[in-house]
């Protein structure tokens, strides 16, 4: 049976568990073997064919900008309080910064936004040039993607909404699959198996070898 095919299948089955009062989150976990995260990090931003969310983006930037919410150069000796920090770090998704403010932000924040995987990256978050235009296609991407950071021998991330249609949940957890298979040192033989869950439910597993 195709993946596609298998990943709708689990999701029929999880739509069978009692009905919760929210909109749950659709997790998809992919366990990897004979993986070491010290030797082969994976650190990716993968497009993915449906929003799973819109994310929280704060910019670190020389001017206000209406498009986004901005902490300005002014603004840093603000965070010299590690609360404050630990704070900001919680509240948002996803940090991008004016390419001229960098060395400032890496010895301001760098400390707490690092070990998050929240630094501004030049992947995806990095502006040289700061207008409406670039920053809205900015957040437009930011939000049609995933970051994915493995550190352990299990990759798991949101994939989208339960209100979200099967056909969009699966053709983002391909995406997602697909991106990882290739990034992998040995590629499939670096999967063990895959699993989609619901916030509430238990995993369905799906073999990806016979």
């Amino acid at each position: 049976m195709e993946l596609k095919e298998q990943i709708q299948n689990a999701l029929i089955e999880l739509r069978k568990n009692k009905e919760r009062k929210f909109d749950q989150s659709v997790d998809f976990i992919i366990n990897l073997q004979k993986f070491e995260a010290s030797k082969n990090p994976l650190n990716l931003f993968i497009s993915v064919p449906y929003k799973t969310k819109d994310k929280k983006i704060a910019g670190f930037l020389e001017t206000k900008n209406p498009n986004v919410e901005t902490i300005t150069l002014e603004e840093f000796k603000k965070y010299s309080d590690k609360k404050k920090l630990k704070n900001l770090a919680k509240r948002f998704d996803f940090f991008i910064a004016q390419t001229s403010l960098m060395p400032k932000v890496a010895t301001t924040f760098g400390r707490f936004l690092g070990p998050t995987g929240k630094m501004p990256s030049p992947q995806l978050g990095i502006l040289f040039d700061v207008n409406d235009k670039t920053i809205q296609e900015l957040k437009e991407k930011i939000n049609g993607s995933v970051k994915i950071r493995a550190k352990e021998p299990s990759i798991k991330l949101s994939i989208g909404k339960q209100s979200m249609k099967d056909e969009e949940l699966a053709e983002n957890a391909i995406s997602i699959y697909q991106a990882v298979e290739k990034a992998l040192l040995k590629g499939k033989d670096n999967i063990k198996n895959i699993e989609i869950k619901f916030t509430m439910t238990k995993p369905q597993k799906i073999k990806i070898r016979e």
